[in-house]
């Protein structure tokens, strides 16, 4: 796919670029080399691939979930202004 000045033009005005005029020949060279290369990776047969979530065979080690402090919920809800059954009450905004 090949992109031309107009196509960079209206490409930097959806995006709100500011692109000079001797950029503009540049970007669009540059970008449909990119397409090009899109277009070359489309042609790739990956239906035997399975998905990944990350290119390495990794596995992320993960720690313990431990609590690491104490339960403070009554301390907090006896400095709060106004609480009802362990939930905070605040006042009505949207009516």
């Amino acid at each position: 796919m090949s992109l031309d000045r107009t196509d960079v033009e209206k490409i930097a005005h959806l995006a709100r670029l500011a692109i000079s005029d001797e950029e503009k020949d540049r970007y669009a060279s540059e970008l449909s080399r990119i397409l090009d290369l899109v277009e070359q990776m489309s042609t790739v047969d990956t239906d035997q691939v399975a998905p990944m979530a990350h290119p390495l065979h990794m596995v992320q080690r993960l720690r313990t979930d431990q609590p690491r402090e104490t339960d403070q919920r009554e301390l907090f809800q006896g400095i709060a202004p106004a609480t009802e059954a362990g939930l905070y009450l605040v006042p009505k905004v949207i009516e």
